[in-house]
């Protein structure tokens, strides 16, 4: 649910309301370990040299 949340608000940031669209990125990573199965999930956006990114686990 909260990487949706995440996900969505990086969207309507990217939109390009206010100026040129970013473009945001994400990656979900799964790990297979001892303790179970293991999910994260992340968004990045870049706009020149600045990056912004949130990770969700």
């Amino acid at each position: 649910m909260r990487a949706a949340l995440i996900a969505a608000l990086f969207a309507l940031a990217g939109c390009g309301a206010d100026g040129p669209p970013l473009r945001p990125s994400m990656a979900t990573t799964v790990t297979i370990g001892s303790d179970g199965i293991r999910t994260s999930t992340g968004v990045i956006v870049n706009k020149g040299p600045v990056s912004v990114g949130a990770s969700v686990r």
